[in-house]
């Protein structure tokens, strides 16, 4: 499938190409939707007559971010069929950039969950083999992309859902800086984690789509203005890996492949370190109970009255009862249930207030290892892609996110690159970290990774 960049230059040369684009992308939906289930909404008509850098190319976005006049349903009963009133402010400069939106893509459930299959509109498949994930909470997104029916895509990215579902369908997903991407027209679920990011086919598209959509935005309180962190070249950088996922599970393919990535990188001229993250096994665990604190929180705006599903009943705490039990699904439930409670007197300073201090401890070791490495290399996912239907346990699927989750606590960008297959040819994705504003910087790097990996 052709590149966003590859793309651009062509409709530069011929703008009617970009029809041909359009149709390109949507006879692969016709083709594959039924099967992979990446759309909730199918928008391949919506027009667009602004001009700007990206005219006609075809955009995926995920169903918990807006676009108005669209349905937006955060892949939950709740919302029915509720159509944003307004755009996101990612949305409309895409647009203003003269993209086109497609669609608006299957997740996980109010993005809460690791592989696709807790959204009420079904499970999406991953089209590199459709009995496995592709990877979640930005599910349809990633399906979308890795099948060539849009060119990329717009995803959320609150403890690595972003990266993960890129790094199983053999994308490029990026988590930029916290607060550089607007989060208004997001649908909150965990707001100080929360980011919007980017998937595509390569780093070059990735980039390109963030600097689009990055920038200040005075409608979000936590935005704040763009200020690069150049980091040295990779002929000149040093790269640290942490000495703890020695302590972790993760396949032996994936750590051959992370040798492979090293041993790439050293030969452009790269220097390694060993560092440490003493509290990097604590990070799944901080993270499900901040996320679900804030969660709790958020989503009790869904109360029957104003919008979206509402169980009538005469009594108003019966209505919220029946309307939440059958508007929510398994998965929301358990993490309202969760946040609710490390919340709760009694509970507030031994769970939440603990996880708290937690955070901040991880995020400090964080910024100690930027002081002796520019950036850190990882694994993006302890895993590759797995059966439909085969994590059924829910601290097994929280622990897809252990490599993933320590950025979001400290708000730095990371970038997921495909670097080859395990031994079944399944996608492995490495994760390049950098301090915050490094964004450019850590993608200069991932190309390394992408030409010579592949």
């Amino acid at each position: 499938m052709i590149t966003i960049k590859e793309a651009v230059q062509s409709i530069s040369q011929n703008p009617s190409r970009q029809t041909d684009i359009l149709e390109q992308c949507r006879d692969n939906y016709s083709n594959q939707e039924k099967t992979l289930n990446a759309f909730i909404t199918e928008t391949y008509d919506r027009k667009n007559e602004r001009t700007g850098q990206l005219k006609g190319i075809p955009i995926a976005i995920k169903d918990n971010i807006a676009v108005e006049n669209i349905k937006l349903s955060c892949g939950s009963k709740m919302l029915g069929n509720y159509k944003s009133l307004y755009s996101a402010d990612a949305v409309e400069k895409l647009e203003n950039a003269g993209t086109l939106i497609i669609g608006k893509t299957n997740l996980d459930e109010f993005a809460m969950g690791a592989s696709g299959e807790y959204s009420a509109f079904g499970v999406s498949r991953n089209p590199i083999d459709t009995s496995l994930v592709p990877g979640g909470s930005s599910s349809g997104s990633a399906v979308a992309v890795a099948s060539g029916m849009a060119l990329g895509a717009l995803g959320s990215d609150t403890g690595g859902s972003v990266r993960q579902p890129a790094s199983f369908c053999g994308l490029v997903g990026i988590r930029p800086t916290y607060g550089t991407v607007s989060r208004y027209g997001l649908v909150a679920f965990a707001s100080s984690l929360d980011q919007i990011g980017t998937m595509a086919q390569t780093v070059d598209d990735a980039s390109l789509l963030l600097k689009v959509i990055r920038g200040y935005d005075p409608k979000d309180a936590t935005s704040v203005e763009w200020n690069p962190k150049p980091i040295p070249s990779v002929d000149s950088i040093t790269i640290g890996i942490p000495k703890q996922l020695a302590d972790l599970s993760i396949d032996p393919d994936i750590i051959a492949n992370l040798d492979s990535s090293r041993k790439v990188l050293e030969s452009s001229g790269a220097k390694f370190v060993d560092i440490e993250i003493p509290n990097l096994k604590h990070s799944v665990s901080t993270y499900q109970l901040i996320a679900p604190s804030e969660c709790s929180a958020n989503l009790s705006r869904f109360d029957s009255v104003r919008y979206g599903l509402c169980e009538k009943d005469d009594d108003l705490d019966r209505q919220y009862r029946k309307t939440r039990s059958k508007g929510f699904g398994e998965e929301v439930r358990r993490r309202i249930l969760v946040g609710t409670y490390a919340l709760s007197e009694g509970f507030y300073d031994a769970y939440y207030i603990q996880a708290c201090r937690t955070r901040a401890k991880l995020s400090q070791e964080l910024f100690d290892a930027f002081t002796s490495c520019d950036v850190i290399l990882t694994p993006t996912t302890p895993t590759t892609a797995f059966p439909i239907g085969k994590v059924l346990d829910p601290l097994d699927m929280y622990a897809c996110d252990m490599l993933t989750i320590i950025q979001a606590l400290a708000g730095v960008p990371a970038i997921s690159v495909p670097t080859g297959n395990d031994s079944q040819g399944k996608p492995i994705g490495m994760q390049l970290t950098g301090p915050a504003f490094s964004d450019d910087s850590i993608a200069d790097i991932a190309k390394v990774l992408e030409r010579d990996m592949k």
